[in-house]
């Protein structure tokens, strides 16, 4: 907001706008929410790396939504992505616990949510009284707040910050990761190839998983980090295939 009053920018741009927004915002709340929760169930790197899967679901809601032609770089990508995430978790299902199962459901349910978070804003964006970024940002942000705080309460969790350090990470996700990050992103797409924006996004999913290692002492035997290499490999053919890369929530 205080970008928005610097640059004395209109707030209001009709109740199209603001229900498109909501609309976004519901998306982007429900892939925070199945996120964090993926993560929760298995570590960071693998539950950004299944986020990231919805550079395959975009393309697939372009062809539905819009009328547009699927790829052939989509038909490859999809079966490198799912053998990459076979060699990650390995060939067999039965031995995987059933709490990490449910977060390898959560990871794939952030990358369906988030799919719909770039096609509203599509919508928004090709509106004759399309908002700015900020603006744009700034509605989502308080409105996906709004929807996270309204499942705090309803399933009687507690709104305390736990410590300082707890409330100094949390400042610096919100000013940096998100604010910072979400503007610079929205900003530098346009104009850079996309074969370059898809690759310095991969550094994303990419650096979550190392530092699942480095940090957290996760167990990756050589054919888990063959199936990184082929899942982010299908990421990035299918994100630099020829259309605008949309940016990545996690």
């Amino acid at each position: 907001m205080v970008i928005l009053i610097a640059r004395r920018e209109k707030l209001w741009r009709g109740w199209h706008c603001l229900r498109l927004s909501l609309l976004a915002a519901i998306f982007f709340a429900l892939d925070l929410y199945t996120w964090h929760r993926s993560i929760a169930h298995v570590v960071p790197g693998l539950a950004t790396i299944l986020g990231n899967f919805e550079v395959f679901l975009v393309p697939v809601a372009g062809v539905i939504l819009f009328g547009e032609r699927l790829n052939p770089r989509l038909i490859l990508s999809v079966p490198l992505a799912v053998a990459g995430l076979f060699m990650i978790e390995g060939i067999h299902w039965e031995p995987l616990s059933p709490d990490y199962r449910i977060g390898i459901y959560y990871g794939l349910s952030t990358a369906v949510f988030y799919t719909g978070f770039p096609i509203v804003l599509r919508r928004l964006q090709s509106h004759p009284s399309k908002p700015s970024a900020a603006l744009s940002l700034m509605v989502v942000s308080f409105s996906t707040a709004l929807y996270l705080a309204l499942e705090i309460i309803r399933a009687g969790e507690s709104f305390a910050i736990p410590d300082l350090q707890s409330g100094l990470s949390l400042v610096a996700l919100g000013l940096m990761c998100q604010t910072m990050g979400w503007l610079l992103i929205t900003q530098s797409l346009p104009r850079i190839p996309a074969a370059i924006a898809g690759l310095i996004l991969l550094l994303q999913p990419s650096l979550s998983f190392v530092w699942d290692v480095l940090f957290f002492n996760r167990a990756t035997s050589a054919m888990a980090w063959v199936g990184v290499v082929l899942a982010l490999s299908a990421i990035y053919l299918d994100a630099t295939s020829g259309r605008k890369v949309s940016a990545t929530s996690v």
